[in-house]
């Protein structure tokens, strides 16, 4: 019997790359499952394809599993209203939501065009929003759910040119914490996976040296979709017991990230002034600032 025998699992972004594995590996844990993707470009904006989510869907029946195809898009909130009533009105339940959906829209934020910005936050952030709300009564009065959600470290650690998708995927961060906070006593868990995998959102990143260019090829070779896969459906499994936790899947590397907590702190029984502040608190803290790490290249930490 596999670990999600029995349950419902809606996964996005569902028609290559990890959202695909994370298809194929639920449905071969047992789960039924709603493909969706909208079967649009990297960017986004275009009309999309109906058919990418089928190919996943015909995969996954072809295997001996049951499936269901959906084509709405996350970053309309009817789109997601869509997503969770198809679920419902074609297997009865939904018991997990793996919401690896996205695009990429690069560029150095000085340059940076609205509507660049605007495309990116509405797809990861205002998506995780709309997936999770549409969903988040069902789990509560079912008494049982999981939202397995994706960061990146691009929002954690940081990533030069990709400042709407960081602030997208640091908001997607605390949003999952407040939806573990609050779901817990409702067995409703959030977590959330900063990926490290070859896909084609990760191959629009030019390389720009040859260091960068060893560590893509490092990534095609020993990073794939379904090493992330298989700890999403992990996440998602009603014996895990992980809620509000940050992870990262790099290869056959399993990470557990720290969270923002104070580090040091300064007081002056007399309140503080600009001088004062600049002369004594800053100095003072200095030595536990965050540095900005090599900043000399898009692929540090190679995030997707």
């Amino acid at each position: 019997m596999g670990l999600l025998e029995g349950k419902v699992v809606l996964v996005t972004g569902a028609a290559g790359g990890i959202g695909k594995e994370c298809a194929l590996i639920a449905a071969r844990e047992g789960a039924k499952v709603v493909v969706n993707d909208l079967g649009g470009s990297v960017k986004g904006g275009d009309e999309g394809n109906a058919s990418a989510a089928q190919k996943t869907v015909d995969e996954i029946k072809a295997a001996g599993g049951e499936a269901v195809a959906n084509s709405d898009s996350v970053a309309l909130k009817s789109g997601a209203e869509n997503m969770i009533a198809q679920a419902l009105d074609t297997f009865g339940a939904l018991h997990s939501i793996i919401s690896p959906a996205g695009i990429l829209r690069d560029g150095m934020f000085h340059k940076m065009p609205d509507e660049d910005w605007d495309a990116v936050i509405n797809v990861h952030l205002n998506g995780s929003y709309n997936i999770a709300r549409a969903a988040i009564n069902h789990f509560r009065e079912q008494q049982e759910g999981s939202f397995v959600l994706f960061t990146s470290t691009s929002g954690l650690i940081g990533n030069i040119g990709q400042a709407n998708y960081a602030a997208a995927k640091m908001g997607i961060a605390g949003l999952s914490r407040i939806i573990a906070m609050e779901g817990a006593s409702k067995n409703v868990r959030s977590n959330i996976i900063a990926p490290f995998a070859w896909t084609r959102m990760i191959a629009t990143i030019p390389v720009k040296d040859e260091a960068s260019a060893k560590r893509v090829e490092r990534m095609k070779n020993a990073m794939r979709a379904e090493q992330v896969g298989n700890f999403a459906v992990a996440l998602a499994a009603p014996s895990c017991t992980a809620n509000g936790q940050i992870f990262a899947v790099r290869g056959n590397e399993l990470v557990l990230f720290s969270q923002p907590r104070p580090v040091k702190s300064v007081a002056r029984i007399d309140g503080w002034t600009p001088e004062t502040i600049l002369t004594h608190a800053f100095p003072a803290m200095e030595g536990g600032y965050t540095d900005l790490g090599n900043t000399g290249s898009v692929f540090t930490w190679e995030p997707v």
